[in-house]
Order: structure tokens, then C-alpha cells, then sequence
């Protein structure tokens, strides 16, 4: 043997030893700590106070409630769904002087729980492990904001109701019901397996009784309508900077119109765009979201009709539901893009080649939406055309991504009626034969 020869035959049993390793439990969890511990401390002490929202907003609220002067929510409109307030309060068990920390170990746990459900206690399959290490991959590349608000609560619920939805309807949408409660965008996740599944009957009367549930909670505590002031609180707001909607006026500021600028509004506590047509463009919002979930549901009507199964068509109309809610919305915060996680994971987990695409598009609009937040924000507010060009190319990435959405759902609602169709020309041709 050559040495050349014995070189290559000691390097590939070292490759197949790394493969069997990084294919192993082992390795995910490894990964798992290290990436969450490194967003851990990215959140913590990272430039542009990636933990702002839970150390000053969320730390506030609690803090209100627990001394018994305002219970947000209860008391008083909150811009969030009730049992938002549920993990805020949780993160103070251990003071106010450890709230950021308590919050990212919750998060963490959360996280730790739906990984664990995703990769399961048997045997390990590649489809799951891809999966695994996609999330992994995702969640780094997003950086703190993975952890660092509110959203984070419900991906992992969210990932999880999605996962079981196939055979456990039910409990699938008492998660997403959850979820949606803690922040709404999960409903769309529950429209549709209220469409693709054979049990949405089932699935309705879980979401509706454990929302009256909820409510009649809330009525008691004394919210009044209260319980409900998220949808006015959100209603009432204006074109955030971050909106992919926003971008032409950033343009126009890049391009020195004097009448658009961005500014700080005290009542949200959010920075937002001014100038004209920017109230007109914030109220059409909301009738293009509906519009647009309303073609997108009609596709995932289509093909549930013709046929295509639950596996083939959730992942695909989960994902196109979610990118018309970050599209077509006037807020548009860095942590949308978490939402993105939960059907990407659904799509790899049981179909990785048919995602491999969208989980490419969501991977870079995750590399994107943590250049821009927390590390480039202050370059966005003042319209750097660099920061607006990121978020340009963002926004197109986030089109791509419902395109792919719609189209996959498309083709899967004609594979029936092809399939159907080269059967009876089959057929017919027999008999001819005959």
C-alpha cells in the first residue's frame, strides 16, 4: 500500500467515526447547551441591549402587578394576550436582581423540552436529526432576540403542537391555543390544521373551549373588556421601522425626502415612520393581512379537497400563513422571525429535501434579522442605505418564502388529480385493449 493509499483509508473511518458522533443524541445536546448558552450571554452583555424589553417592559409589569398597583391586562389594556403575563411573573420567583437570568433559563427550559419531543426517545431518524441541527442552526443565526422576548415563549409550544398534530389533534391545539393566548400570531398555525385535518371538528372545540376557559378566568379576576384590549392596543399603532411595508419610505429617507423621518413613539414605545401616506399604507395593514390569509387558506382548501395528505400540505401552509402575518403587518419586530422555526422544523422533520429551500430562506432571513437587531439597529433608525438595504433584501426573502409556500401547496393539491387522471387513462387503455 502506497502512502498516499494509507492516508485515505485512515481518514475515512476518522469521517465515519465524526458522522456516527454528530449523528448521535449526544451531539445535539451538546449543541443545544452551547448555542443556547451563547445566546444566554449575547442577551446579557451584547452592544445594543438585545434584553431591553425584559429587563426594563416586562421587569415593570411584573413589578406593578406583584406590589398591587396595576394588573396589566386586568386592570387595564395590554397591548399583549393575557397569559403573556404568565412566564413574565415566573421570571421574577428569584427578585427583580435576577430577572433577566431566571427569564433566559425559562426560555432555555422551554426550548430543552421541545427539542427533547423532537428528537424523541427511540431511535433517532434522519429526518428528525436534520431537523434538530436545522433549529440549532437557526436559533444561532437569529442571535439574542431567539431568547429575548415574549415570542420565544410560544415557538416552542408552537413546535410542538405542530409535531403532534398528525395524530394528536387534540392536543395539538390545546398547545397552539396556549400559544395563541401568549401572542397571537400562533392562530394562524391553528387555521391551518383546522384546515388540513380530517378532526378539525375536534380541533375547533378544544380552541374554543379552552379560549372561553380562559376568558371566563379573566372575566372573574375583573378584566371586563380588558381581557380582550390587545386587539384595540394593536389596532391602534403605526407603521414600526422594522415593517417590511416601511421599506419605500425608508427609501425616501435614504434619498433625502424632507417630510419622512422616523420617530419615537412613548405610548408603544416603539420607533416609527412618519410622512405622507404612511397612516393610509398602516391602516391597509390589517385588510391586506386578511386578504391575504384568505388566499392563502383557500390554497390549503384546495388541496386538502383534492386529497393531499396532512404531512404533505401542513408544513407548506403553516409556513405561507406565518410570512403573509410578518409581511403584511405594520409592527414587524426582529422577533417575528422566530415565528418562522416552528413549520421550517415541521417541514424537515418529515419532508427534508422537498424544505430544503425554504429552510435555506429562513436560515438567511435569520442571518439578516440579527445583523439589523440588535448589532446594526441604531444604522436602521437613522436609514443607513446599508441597514436599508438589509432589510430590503429581507423582506424579499420573506415574498420568496410565501411564493414557495403557495406553490408547494399548489402542486400538492394537483398530484391527486394527476395521479387520478394517468390511473383512468390507464385503465381506459386496458379496456381498449381487452
Amino acid at each position: 500500500m502506497t502512502a498516499r493509499g494509507g492516508r485515505e483509508a485512515s481518514v475515512a473511518p476518522n469521517r465515519g467515526a465524526v458522522r456516527r458522533a454528530l449523528a448521535g443524541r449526544a451531539a445535539l445536546w451538546t449543541a443545544f447547551a452551547a448555542v443556547h448558552a451563547a445566546l444566554a450571554w449575547l442577551n446579557l452583555f451584547a452592544p445594543g441591549w438585545p434584553l431591553g424589553d425584559v429587563e426594563s417592559v416586562y421587569l415593570m409589569w411584573t413589578q406593578q402587578a406583584a406590589n398591587g398597583w396595576l394588573r396589566i391586562g386586568i386592570d387595564a389594556p395590554w397591548v399583549y394576550p393575557i397569559l403573556a403575563f404568565a412566564p413574565m411573573t415566573a421570571s421574577l420567583a428569584f427578585g427583580a436582581a435576577w430577572y433577566p437570568v431566571t427569564w433566559l433559563g425559562l426560555m432555555t427550559v422551554l426550548d430543552g423540552i421541545a427539542f427533547a419531543i423532537l428528537i424523541g426517545q427511540r431511535r433517532l431518524s434522519r429526518t428528525r436529526r436534520v431537523a434538530a441541527w436545522w433549529w440549532l442552526a437557526f436559533l444561532a443565526a437569529l442571535g439574542p432576540i431567539a431568547l429575548g422576548r415574549i415570542d420565544a415563549v410560544t415557538v416552542p409550544l408552537a413546535l410542538v403542537g405542530l409535531l403532534l398534530a398528525a395524530g394528536r389533534p387534540r392536543v395539538a391545539a390545546a398547545l397552539l391555543t396556549i400559544a395563541t393566548w401568549v401572542k397571537v400570531w400562533p392562530a394562524a398555525l391553528l387555521a391551518a390544521l383546522v384546515i388540513v385535518h380530517r378532526r378539525r371538528v375536534e380541533v375547533v372545540t378544544v380552541a374554543a373551549a379552552l379560549s372561553v376557559g380562559i376568558v371566563g378566568v379573566c372575566l372573574l379576576a375583573g378584566s371586563g373588556l380588558n381581557v380582550f384590549g390587545f386587539i384595540g392596543q394593536q389596532a391602534g399603532r403605526g407603521l414600526q421601522v422594522e415593517a417590511p411595508i416601511g421599506v419605500p419610505w425608508l427609501w425616501q429617507i435614504v434619498s433625502g425626502a424632507p417630510d419622512v423621518a422616523v420617530e419615537y413613539d412613548r405610548d408603544i414605545l416603539t420607533y416609527q415612520i412618519i410622512g405622507p401616506g404612511v397612516e393610509t399604507a398602516a391602516s391597509l395593514t390589517t385588510p391586506a393581512m386578511a386578504l391575504g390569509i384568505l388566499a392563502v387558506g383557500l390554497v390549503g382548501v384546495r388541496a386538502a379537497r383534492r386529497g393531499a395528505p396532512v404531512g404533505r400540505i401542513l408544513a407548506p401552509l403553516a409556513l405561507a400563513l406565518v410570512v403573509v402575518l410578518m409581511l403584511a403587518n405594520k409592527v414587524g419586530s426582529p422577533q417575528f422571525a422566530t415565528w418562522l422555526a416552528a413549520p421550517v422544523v415541521l417541514g424537515l422533520a418529515t419532508a427534508p429535501r422537498r424544505f430544503t429551500v425554504p429552510a435555506v430562506l429562513a436560515g438567511l432571513v435569520a442571518v439578516f434579522t440579527q445583523l439589523i437587531y440588535p448589532y446594526w439597529y441604531g444604522w436602521l433608525l437613522a436609514a443607513s442605505p446599508g441597514s436599508v438595504l438589509l432589510l430590503t433584501a429581507k423582506s424579499a426573502l420573506l415574498v420568496a418564502l410565501l411564493v414557495w409556500g403557495i406553490r408547494s401547496l399548489w402542486q400538492a393539491g394537483s398530484e391527486r388529480v394527476d395521479r387520478a387522471a394517468r390511473g383512468l387513462r390507464a385503465g381506459t387503455t386496458r379496456i381498449q385493449e381487452a
